[in-house]
């Protein structure tokens, strides 16, 4: 339950600090168009702090912990996927904001697409045990 806790203190504190270094990135860059540093802020907040807020109430009433391995898994790949779509988002948004060519077709969308079907291969199986030890 610990680690639920402080997951979504850390994801606080992250979003609250993208918020602040988008406000002071456009300022800096005389930047009013939008980039994906617009939503960063927001992805942070939902999908890290309101997100492992959630997992803190399903964990006290369905005790998913006592499944120590299985809870490692789905905790550790959840970070990794959150991590790297804000990453994503922050190289996007700051090349967008810097002027650079970012086209859809480029090397981010591709890595992008890669390692998002490994996410979700990775997570779906791991949603597939969770379900299995509650269901059986």
């Amino acid at each position: 339950m610990k680690k639920l806790m402080y997951s979504s203190a850390f994801y606080t504190l992250l979003g609250l600090l993208s918020g602040l270094f988008y406000r002071e990135m456009s300022k800096a860059e005389n930047f009013s168009g939008y980039s994906q540093l617009n939503i960063t802020h927001t992805h942070l907040l939902v999908l890290g702090t309101i997100m492992f807020l959630i997992f803190m109430i399903i964990e006290f009433q369905l005790k998913l912990t006592a499944n120590r391995q299985l809870f490692n898994y789905f905790f550790y790949i959840f970070h990794l996927g959150v991590l790297i779509t804000v990453t994503m988002q922050f190289i996007n948004g700051i090349a967008a904001m810097k002027d650079f060519n970012v086209s859809p077709g480029g090397v981010t969308s591709v890595i992008v697409l890669v390692e998002g079907l490994i996410q979700l291969g990775k997570l779906r199986g791991v949603f597939q045990k969770l379900i299995y030890k509650i269901v059986y």
